[in-house]
């Protein structure tokens, strides 16, 4: 085994520990009190899981795409709302990652991240631009040698217990809606101002309120390039893709909630097979359609930006149209397997305290459609159709 696949192997172990041992059993209590998931976060941290990202040049172990992916497929499977946090981190991580360094500021960041394990929140939404991510009313606005700005976000991911946010903006004030750029503020370099509660159907454990982000800062904060290209090329695909790792995650611990039911039964048919495993047989099949779609999605990104080919030729009208069609179809079918796995489960799985309890499962699949609203991204898709020139 080379140093590397031992890295990634060591990595791939650690995070099914924190899974199987520390996520999984405070699941239930994550989801019922709507509290953070800290006993995962604490371990992550401990394993430098929050940095696995960050390539060797800056401290990091450099671990790959696939198995970031992999992490977030793990925890997800043991407790989605540990693995929806891990998740979002991670696209910031590459956001910065792979479009900061050579940046001095950032070049130390990633350091920092390192050494002092942060988590990064998400405050891309914003009041007003009707969930649009292409388009912010917030501005960077100067102020002497600094920049200010104020925003309105309606969600900032587990924005009080992060320790630095990455926030969209329009690059200054007389700047279009979608002349945007990223900001990085850190620790108290922001003022975070909570506008709503967190009292949701599923997904509580993110705890996810609105806030009014204001800050004072450097321009040296705001990532370099422009925000369009690290949509297209990193958050964009990224976020689609680790999102989908997450929904997989959720319908195979459903699945095999549904399994164990079915297993149980068939004890008590002296070799017959019961009737709930036809049914069984056909969620497997749906199960393996959404792990194969996204398992190709998630190794062709990976093998897109370890190419080294030029970035027009890799992420086209026909990528963006895939990514997104991902997207679509894996928060659907999450929703699929989890109502599959209750209909075979019956009233066992509708009850939160037995061995075979799906609520939680369902309920954290509610939020996939929602999460960038599938009937915007279907407008999005249908518009890149239109002048696609090829399929």
């Amino acid at each position: 085994m080379t140093a590397t696949a031992g890295r990634k192997q060591t990595f791939l172990d650690e995070i099914r520990h924190i899974a199987e041992d520390i996520a999984a059993p405070a699941a239930d209590e994550v989801d019922r009190d709507a509290r953070f998931p800290h006993e995962a976060l604490d371990a992550l941290r401990s394993a430098s899981a929050l940095s696995a990202y960050v390539p060797i040049s800056h401290g990091g172990e450099q671990v790959g795409f696939g198995q970031v992916a992999r992490a977030c497929y793990e925890l997800s499977r043991a407790c989605g709302a540990a693995g929806m946090v891990y998740a979002m981190h991670q696209i910031q991580v590459a956001s910065i990652a792979r479009h900061g360094i050579g940046s001095s500021f950032f070049d130390d960041y990633l350091a920092d991240l390192v050494s002092e394990q942060r988590l990064i929140a998400s405050a891309t939404s914003e009041v007003g631009v009707g969930g649009d991510l292409r388009s912010s009313i917030a501005a960077v606005t100067p102020d002497g040698d600094h920049v200010v700005f104020e925003k309105q976000a309606p969600t900032v991911s587990y924005g009080a217990h992060a320790d630095d946010v990455l926030t969209t903006l329009r690059r200054s004030p007389d700047a279009e809606r979608g002349d945007q750029v990223l900001v990085l503020t850190r620790g108290d370099e922001a003022a975070l101002e909570q506008t709503s509660s967190w009292d949701t159907l599923g997904m509580r454990g993110t705890c996810s309120p609105g806030y009014v982000i204001r800050a004072r800062i450097t321009p040296e904060h705001v990532l370099p390039e422009p925000f369009g290209d690290i949509a297209a090329r990193t958050m964009v695909p990224v976020t689609h893709i680790l999102w989908a790792q997450v929904w997989l995650g959720i319908a195979t611990a459903a699945y095999d909630r549904a399994r164990a039911f079915v297993r149980a039964q068939a004890k008590n048919t002296r070799g017959d097979v019961p009737p709930s495993a036809r049914h069984l047989s056909s969620l497997a099949v749906e199960l393996n359609a959404m792990r194969a779609e996204i398992t190709a999605a998630t190794d062709e990104y990976e093998t897109m930006i370890g190419s080294g080919a030029n970035a027009d030729d890799v992420f086209t009208l026909g990528y963006a149209i895939r990514i997104n069609t991902l997207k679509i179809s894996a928060s659907e079918r999450v929703g699929l397997v989890c109502r599959g796995a209750l209909a075979i489960c019956g009233i066992v799985g509708y009850k939160n305290d037995t061995p075979f309890g799906v609520g939680r499962h369902l309920r954290d699949a509610l939020s996939a459609p929602l999460m960038i609203a599938n009937d915007r991204i279907h407008a999005t898709n249908a518009a890149l159709l239109l002048v696609q020139k090829s399929g």
